[in-house]
């Protein structure tokens, strides 16, 4: 029995080239909020997108606990049952994004994208590659080495089994991205057990502090992070610090990550 096809990066899939970095904005939340308040701002920003009234977007945050149901989730997936995952106050909630079922909770970034496609990747399977790349070299920053499986999105660890470390679902309406990727960071990794990650039966979770084996500050990480999804996507921020549970930016607040804002 062969092991799962391990893909090796292809220079083809690299990012487009531009002269000059695009504008963009990286909005980094400093605790948990709720699924329902990102949902809200991601479709409210995604709306200001399309109109062009905003640049790109890239919001960088924790989930107070949740489920997701993507397009392609099954019951066999979560059992069907939705008072086995919220028994320990979890919330659960079907979305339109690609993939199945998933978990989100603290400790665990989550990375939300309003991109217009086009001008990042020639189509969603590009786009994926891409997220891909960013998580990778996150992890390869900490000396874990992240890798990609075929027909398996997301990445992997693969000692001392094949482990999911980050999962990606992404919808593409009007020319403009939704959704993004999560990476397991350091994390209650209990509420996985309850679902079939992604859709795939046996699949090992696992995090970076487990792996390490030591407690990690997440939010060190989150601006890591913005510095290379900057990198690898051409995107010079303007980094505002996003006040919770209100939906308002606040300038005077911000962070710096990257350069100066625009």
């Amino acid at each position: 029995m062969t092991g799962p096809k391990v893909l090796e990066p292809q220079l083809d899939k690299a990012a487009p080239d531009s002269p000059t970095a695009s504008p963009g904005t990286v909005l980094i939340f400093q605790e948990p909020i709720s699924y329902s308040v990102g949902w809200e701002l991601q479709s409210r920003l995604h709306k200001e997108r399309v109109l062009d009234h905003r640049r790109d977007m890239v919001l960088i945050l924790e989930h107070q606990p949740v489920y997701t149901l993507g397009r392609s989730a099954q019951t066999s997936h979560w059992g069907g049952n939705e008072d086995v995952l919220r028994a320990n106050g979890a919330e659960l909630h079907h979305v339109n994004r690609g993939g199945s079922v998933t978990y989100h909770g603290p400790g665990q970034i989550v990375v939300y994208l309003i991109l217009r496609l086009a001008q990042h990747a020639t189509g969603p399977r590009q786009l994926v590659w891409l997220l891909e790349e960013v998580i990778i070299r996150v992890l390869k920053n900490w000396k874990i080495d992240g890798h990609r499986i075929d027909k398996k999105p997301g990445v992997w660890v693969m000692v001392p089994e094949p482990a999911k470390i980050a999962s990606i679902g992404i919808r593409v309406e009007r020319g403009m991205t939704l959704h993004g990727f999560s990476l397991n960071v350091d994390m209650d990794l209990t509420p996985f057990r309850h679902i079939h990650p992604c859709g795939f039966s046996n699949c090992r979770v696992t995090s970076m502090a487990a792996l390490l084996k030591s407690t990690l500050s997440v939010n060190d990480i989150k601006h890591e992070l913005a510095q290379i999804f900057g990198t690898v996507f051409s995107i010079e921020w303007s980094t505002e610090k996003m006040i919770p549970h209100t939906l308002l930016t606040s300038a005077d607040e911000a962070d710096s990550v990257g350069t100066s804002p625009v």
